[in-house]
């Protein structure tokens, strides 16, 4: 049986056995409601406080919640039977506390009984997707935004950085911008998803932005429930958020600002094979137009550190930016649980959740 791979991300979770070539089995969503304990649901109005995120900001926050989705996804979803449980990998968050890993590798073999762990930063891997060993990565997840420097399989952790901020608060950023030019509309957060992934997008420069203020082409939309809502510059502001994040009222330089300067916190020495190989990520960098105005503002640093964009070829799968941490999860697994490099249910029983740090580099 095939090693499984999971992504869990703040919004999605993917799962599935490991098929380099082929998209993830089971791409599901991470928040999950809340059942009563006769399961009815009928009576009760869907509001926030009936859901439940397992995953806040990247990392596992509901331990209960997130064993419950392991279970589905595993035995539900992928077939596995118990008593007859498989290998797994993981993919992991920039800087994820060790803490967290070790309660991990404590739920799977524990719990669920597992024969193998594994578990790999996702930088590393979207790097992997590409073919590639070395480069900077920028994931722009639901929840975070990763910039990381690696260098033959390492990250580069003094010269990486975390932001508190993703996609979730780019749809915060629109409710707040539509509210405006559509007062007394009630827009659900799913609609608001559907309406960015529909409508944002990044303009070329700074100056057509600050054009598209002034004078924007107006669209009707009809939500699903039959409200009417216009839609002009907020598209625009919500990708400049971006590479001005002072929209978003925070005190931090532009994303590729940022990545230049996790870059320069590099030696020297290994700056030509980061700035060859920058990859962007995550479901918020198939924005349109932000792959052209993030290749845009690099190409005008006024420091000789000018990040070129990898894309990935043609014949890969659909999806890449989305999946690539999942898929060079796949590609992983399938050398380290063959050679042995994993973490085996002999290893946990001897040493313990610390063994995670010692074979999961």
């Amino acid at each position: 049986m095939e090693a499984v791979v999971i992504d869990a991300g703040s919004k999605l979770l993917k799962a599935g056995f490991a098929l380099p070539d082929q998209a993830p089995t089971m791409i599901i969503p991470t928040q999950m409601k809340h059942m009563p304990e006769d399961g009815v649901l009928s009576d009760i109005p869907v509001v926030d406080d009936v859901t439940i995120d397992p995953v806040v900001r990247g990392f596992i926050r509901d331990w209960d919640a997130m064993e419950d989705l392991l279970h589905h996804v595993l035995y539900t979803g992928l077939g596995w039977e118990i008593g007859n449980e498989g290998q797994v990998l993981f993919t992991d968050p920039l800087l994820t506390p060790k803490a967290l890993r070790e309660r991990l590798v404590q739920l799977m073999f524990e719990t669920f009984n597992i024969s193998g762990f594994y578990a790999s930063e996702q930088a590393v891997l979207s790097l992997y997707a590409l073919g590639r060993i070395s480069g900077c990565t920028v994931d722009i997840g639901h929840g975070k935004i990763d910039i990381a420097p690696v260098c033959e399989g390492a990250v580069q952790h003094i010269a990486s950085k975390r932001f508190e901020i993703g996609g979730i608060d780019l749809t915060n950023l629109l409710a707040k911008e539509l509210q405006k030019s559509n007062p007394g509309t009630n827009i659900s957060l799913s609609d608001l998803e559907r309406l960015k992934e529909l409508y944002a997008c990044c303009a070329e420069d700074q100056a057509a932005y600050e054009g598209t203020q002034k004078s924007c082409q107006r669209e009707k939309h009809t939500l699903p429930d039959g409200q009417v809502i216009t839609i002009e510059k907020e598209r625009y502001t919500v990708g400049e958020a971006l590479f001005q994040p002072s929209i978003l009222g925070l005190e931090e330089h532009g994303i590729v600002e940022q990545l230049v300067r996790c870059i320069s916190n590099v030696s020297s020495e290994n700056h030509r094979q980061l700035l060859e190989s920058t990859v962007v990520c995550g479901g918020t960098a198939s924005m349109i137009g932000f792959e052209e105005r993030f290749q845009k503002e690099a190409n005008l640093c006024s420091s000789a550190i000018r990040p070129t964009l990898v894309k990935a070829p043609e014949y890969m799968p659909e999806n890449m930016a989305k999946n690539s941490a999942w898929m060079g999860g796949a590609i992983l697994a399938k050398v380290v649980f063959p050679q042995n490099q994993h973490v085996t249910k002999a290893d946990y029983d001897e040493t313990g959740p610390s063994i995670v740090h010692r074979k999961c580099l």
